[in-house]
């Protein structure tokens, strides 16, 4: 897979990872987020699975068969990719960089391992863990939302176990017990990655230069 040499400290644009077990909450936190925060985002992923229920293409994923798919991967189209759940799942080169280059923060919402193929790509890639407050509410969280069947939901859990047991990769660790507070956390990681010293240096040049620092 080609990919680009550009390091993530000359783009002015921060990169946002966040990964959870399905049902952790992790589209609904992102969701929240991104109409909360006017400056994210969201990088719309390439998916070979089918869409549920009123999943639009281009929104929620850009929907592909895997022959695209696959013939994605031989162009170098990637920035990552993954096979999670029995279906292939990628992230658009061309569309983080054209973010991130305008200045513009990035939000992905991956699974771990695309997560830390990114983090290998840009080292200063902020990755965020979404956490179950329990295994019994994961599993309660998957039948309510009333998209699987149960042996699908029995496949998740299991899966489940696997992608939790990364969760120590990721800087950051959320508990999903409360929404709000949930949100809260996520808002606090985003906005203490725009105040380190690299990300005001780079888009706020003029001050520091006016200021000699």
């Amino acid at each position: 897979m080609a990919h680009t040499t550009t390091p993530m400290t000359e783009l002015p644009g921060n990169l946002y990872v966040v990964s959870a077990p399905s049902g952790a909450g992790k589209s609904s936190l992102v969701k929240a987020l991104l109409s909360a925060d006017p400056r994210l985002s969201v990088s719309v992923s390439h998916t070979t699975r089918a869409p549920r229920g009123q999943e639009q293409n281009g929104q929620a994923y850009w929907f592909v068969n895997t022959e695209q798919f696959q013939a994605m991967i031989a162009e170098g189209a990637f920035l990552e990719w993954a096979s999670v759940h029995g279906n292939y799942y990628g992230t658009s080169q061309n569309a983080i960089l054209q973010h991130l280059r305008a200045g513009q923060d990035v939000i992905l919402e991956i699974d771990w391992q695309g997560a830390l193929q990114i983090k290998k790509i840009f080292a200063h890639a902020v990755l965020i863990f979404v956490l179950p407050p329990s295994w019994d509410e994961l599993h309660q969280r998957l039948i309510q939302r009333a998209e699987d069947s149960p042996e699908v939901i029995t496949q998740r859990m299991q899966n489940a176990r696997t992608e939790v047991a990364h969760a120590t990769d990721f800087d950051y660790l959320i508990i999903n017990a409360s929404f709000v507070q949930a949100l809260q956390e996520l808002q606090s990681v985003i906005q203490s990655q725009r105040l380190r010293m690299a990300s005001q240096r780079m888009n706020n040049s003029a001050i520091f230069s006016s200021l000699n620092l």
